[in-house]
Parts: C-alpha cells; sequence; structure tokens
C-alpha cells in the first residue's frame, strides 16, 4: 500500500483548485468539488489551508514565478527589462493559462482577492512602470501618457489572444513560444514608439 505525504497531498489540492477556479471561477468552485478533484478528504483542505480563502492565496505562493522575480536586477537599460518583462509574462502565459485564467477573471470581477494577487504581480509591473518611463526619460520611447502606455502594454500582456473568445477570428495557427515573444515585442515597442539608433 502507498503512503502519499502531505506534500502530496497538499499538491494534489492546489492542482485541483487551480484547474477548477481557471474553470468556474472562485465563487463557483466548492471545496468539496476540489476535494473530489483531488481525491482527497473534504476535512483535509482546512487541515492544510484553513479554508478556500488561504487555498487561493496558495496557489500564487506556490505556482507564482515570485522566485524569479526577486532576482530581477532592476537597474538594468529599460529596453533590456521591458523586453525581459514580455517575454518573461509571455511564457508565463503558455506554461501556466489556468493561473493566467484565474488572475484575468478576479481583476474583471474587480474581486475581494485582488489584493492578494497584487502582492506577487504589482512588482513586476512596477518595473515595467519604472522601466517604461525610465526609457521616455532617455528619448528610447516617445509616447505621450506614461498611463496609457504602461496600461496598454500590461494590457496586451496579460490579455492576449489565447482565449476560446477571439477563436472565430483567427486564420493562423497558433506560432511558438520564441515566435509570439518576437511578435509582442515588435507590437509593443512600436506602440511605445521605440527609437532604434
Amino acid at each position: 500500500m502507498k503512503v502519499t505525504s502531505d506534500t502530496d497531498i497538499k499538491m494534489k489540492i492546489l492542482l485541483a483548485a487551480k484547474k477548477l477556479f481557471a474553470v468556474q471561477g472562485f465563487d463557483g468552485t466548492t471545496i468539496r468539488q476540489i476535494c473530489e478533484e483531488a481525491g482527497v478528504n473534504i476535512a483535509l483542505v482546512s487541515y492544510h489551508f484553513g479554508g478556500k480563502e488561504n487555498l487561493f492565496s496558495a496557489l500564487f505562493e506556490v505556482f507564482f514565478p515570485n522566485d524569479r522575480l526577486s532576482t530581477v536586477d532592476a537597474s538594468m537599460p529599460p529596453l533590456v527589462g521591458v523586453k525581459l518583462v514580455i517575454s518573461e509574462v509571455t511564457a508565463f502565459r503558455q506554461a501556466d493559462p489556468q493561473l493566467i485564467s484565474i488572475i484575468q477573471q478576479e481583476i474583471i470581477m474587480n474581486s475581494p482577492r485582488i489584493h492578494k494577487i497584487q502582492e506577487h504581480v504589482m512588482p513586476m509591473w512596477r518595473l515595467l512602470r519604472k522601466w517604461i518611463e525610465e526609457g521616455r526619460k532617455q528619448g528610447l520611447f516617445r509616447y505621450r501618457s506614461l498611463d496609457a502606455a504602461f496600461m496598454s502594454v500590461a494590457g496586451t500582456l496579460l490579455f492576449h489572444r489565447d482565449q476560446e473568445y477571439w477563436k472565430v477570428l483567427q486564420e493562423e495557427e497558433r506560432p511558438d513560444l520564441q515566435t509570439m515573444i518576437e511578435d509582442m515585442t515588435d507590437f509593443i515597442l512600436h506602440g511605445l514608439r521605440f527609437k532604434d539608433e
């Protein structure tokens, strides 16, 4: 008989919650559904996480690339920084579409869980905003409004075309990750009116 460790059980619960929250939303998902999906006893969510709200927070502790973000050099040149954010967000979108879906849903609903997401994602968005602003000061970018430029870039990255809603209008095959990063970079730099020297 195989003994399942606490770590394995916690991961099963987290994966089940991420899957169900992405499809049904936080409010549309019950603890019972998560436990059925994970194949665990319903009492284990309270035991390991203390409830659904804490389980939600744990998703970002475990699956969001917090360690990677903490190693980013905030003093890198603006163009390098902007390209890094484009590359990392695009790669993360492809690697974990479920967590991206959860983020999108929570933002659109302006849910009370927004602050939990902000704890993890705002450091990256602040860096992006800083690099966009520094790029304009250095003459690399020639956009008019910092707020408009930042929100346009963030929106382009976060609400990308890989959603069922847009499929009826798409004609091309989905590109590979590197091509997608290159396309996003070209589009965003043109939007920032990048002055290539």
